[in-house]
């Protein structure tokens, strides 16, 4: 079992061969990941993602909830703040959901999911808790709704199949609205 000395043990190898000085707090590859927090589904990993190369936002399903919006919003904000890191060229937002989810396992409790998801008990049957495909669709759609970006904007979605390791796009990269 993994403990604390384990942890700090694997710490100092990193910080003696593999840490990064000087990265900026804006991702060098103007990318942010929501991808959920199964241990089997870890974005930098699955993805082949560098240090510092994308913001990564973890939940459970990796799904675009009211609390992941603020998240991004909060996060959109310390970006501005910090300007002069910023990359040039489009913003990538990738939703990553992944076949064998434990979310499928609280389909059964939809008290549960009407609070994480901050919605009615009739709308939980359209948020496709079961079907990777269909909630990574669903979640590109509430942020084509919800945020505004413009032509340097782009949000895609992938699926990840734990049983292969391969990633499949479902929805190709689009640019999201400017109104």
């Amino acid at each position: 079992m993994t403990d604390t000395n384990d942890l700090t043990e694997r710490n100092a190898e990193f910080a003696a061969g593999r840490f990064v000085d000087g990265l900026s707090i804006n991702p060098s590859g103007n990318m942010m990941v929501v991808g959920c927090v199964d241990p089997r589904v870890d974005p930098a990993h699955v993805l082949g993602l560098k240090h510092g190369e994308a913001a990564v936002i973890r939940n459970v399903g990796g799904r675009v909830t009211p609390a992941t919006l603020r998240t991004m919003v909060m996060l959109g904000k310390v970006g501005q703040a910090n300007a002069d890191g910023r990359h040039a060229g489009d913003w990538n937002l990738v939703i990553l959901h992944h076949t064998d989810c434990g979310m499928t396992d609280l389909a059964p409790f939809p008290d549960l999911l009407t609070e994480y998801f901050e919605i009615p008990a009739h709308e939980l049957d359209a948020k496709s808790v079961s079907d990777p495909i269909g909630s990574v669709r669903v979640d590109v759609d509430v942020i084509k709704h919800e945020i505004q970006g413009g032509s340097a904007f782009l949000v895609s979605g992938l699926v990840y199949d734990v049983t292969t390791g391969l990633v499949e796009t479902v929805v190709a990269p689009t640019t999201l609205r400017t109104e």
